[in-house]
């Protein structure tokens, strides 16, 4: 006996939820890229300031001047990018906040469609014993009469 097939009601629901997370995997994907370029760049700052101090220690008393400037271009060029690298990390935190909810309300809906699939088909196995008990019974009637 196959009786109608199972169909999950809030099918569009799952499938919107399924998105929502792809896009959120997404989204953190961009943020984490993004953080790994500004953590970089502070790297980078880091030891352009190394390389600017050991400089304007070997540097004569004349360009003495030039060389504190240029230290302290780069000295605020990694203030600005540590409190970029700040605002990055709060962004990927709330991006992977996003993606474990969006995660788990796709999860959620998954385990209801489980449970909807495993209902439909315990329902049709129980109908389809009903059946076959019907036939057993009136074929044992059919005989005994």
């Amino acid at each position: 006996m196959n009786g109608p097939s199972y169909r999950f009601r809030l099918e569009r629901v799952r499938a919107l939820r399924e998105r929502r997370e792809e896009q959120a995997k997404q989204e953190f994907a961009t943020a984490l890229q993004a953080r790994q370029r500004c953590q970089d760049e502070v790297t980078t700052l880091v030891g352009q300031m190394e390389s600017a101090r050991h400089a304007q220690l070997d540097a004569a008393a004349d360009g003495l001047g030039a060389h504190q400037s240029y230290l302290e271009r780069l000295e605020r060029a990694h203030d600005v990018a540590l409190q970029e690298l700040a605002r990055h990390d709060a962004e990927l935190t709330e991006r992977r906040i996003a993606l474990m909810k969006a995660s788990q309300d796709l999860e959620a809906l998954e385990r209801l469609k489980e449970k909807g699939l495993d209902d439909h088909n315990r329902e049709a196995a129980r109908a389809e014993q009903n059946m076959l008990d019907e036939i057993a019974g009136n074929g044992h009637w059919r005989r005994a009469a």
